[in-house]
C-alpha cells in the first residue's frame, strides 16, 4: 500500500529543509552525512531544498555501514572525518526503525569532536531498541514489527514510501 507518493514525499523535504534552516541559521557551514543509498538519495533531496532557502553552506557526504551487522564491517565516511571537528552535522537515513543503523553510524563521531549532531529521517516507526532520538522526521507511522516500510527514492519522479504488511 502506498502511504507516502512523490508530491508528499516533497512536501516532507520541504518542511524538513525549513526546519533544519531555523535550527541552523548561526551556523556558516552544514554537513549532512546520507547513510548508504536511500539514505544518501534523501540527504541529497535535502541540500537540494536547503540551498535554495537559506545562505549555509551545504555539503554531503555518504555514511557508510552494514546495517545487518554494523559491529562486522567497518563505518566510513567519504571524507576526512577531520573537517567534521567543531561542525554542524546531520545524520541522514531513509526509515529509522529500532534505531541500529543510526546507532552504529555514530560510530564515525568517537574521535572528532563536532559542534551539534543530528538526524534526520523521512519516516519513523517508532519502535526504537537504541537511544536514538530523530530531530527532524518526514513522517511518523505507527506500524507493527512485522510491516515492512520500502523507500523509492533513485529514480527521479517515481517518489515514493510504501508499506508491505
Amino acid at each position: 500500500m502506498k502511504i507516502l507518493d512523490r508530491l508528499q514525499i516533497k512536501r516532507k523535504i520541504e518542511r524538513m529543509a525549513f526546519e533544519i534552516a531555523e535550527s541552523n541559521f548561526e551556523t556558516d557551514k552544514l554537513y549532512l552525512l546520507g547513510i548508504n543509498n536511500n539514505g544518501y538519495n534523501f540527504a541529497e533531496m535535502l541540500k537540494a531544498k536547503l540551498e535554495k532557502i537559506c545562505k549555509i553552506d551545504v555539503f554531503l557526504n555518504r555514511l557508510s555501514l552494514n546495517p545487518k551487522n554494523p559491529v562486522t564491517h567497518d563505518i566510513t565516511v567519504d571524507m576526512d572525518k577531520k573537517e567534521l571537528e567543531g561542525s554542524n552535522v546531520i545524520v541522514i537515513d531513509d526509515v529509522a526503525n529500532t534505531g541500529r543503523t543510526l546507532f552504529y553510524a555514530m560510530k564515525v563521531f568517537m574521535d572528532i569532536i563536532p559542534a551539534e549532531v543530528e538526524t534526520a529521517v523521512l519516516v519513523d516507526r517508532m519502535h526504537k531498541s537504541f537511544p536514538v532520538s530523530i530531530n527532524y522526521v518526514g513522517q511518523s507511522f505507527a506500524t507493527t514489527i512485522q510491516d515492512n516500510i520500502i523507500v523509492n527514492l533513485d529514480k527521479k519522479g517515481e517518489e515514493s514510501v510504501y508499506l508491505e504488511m
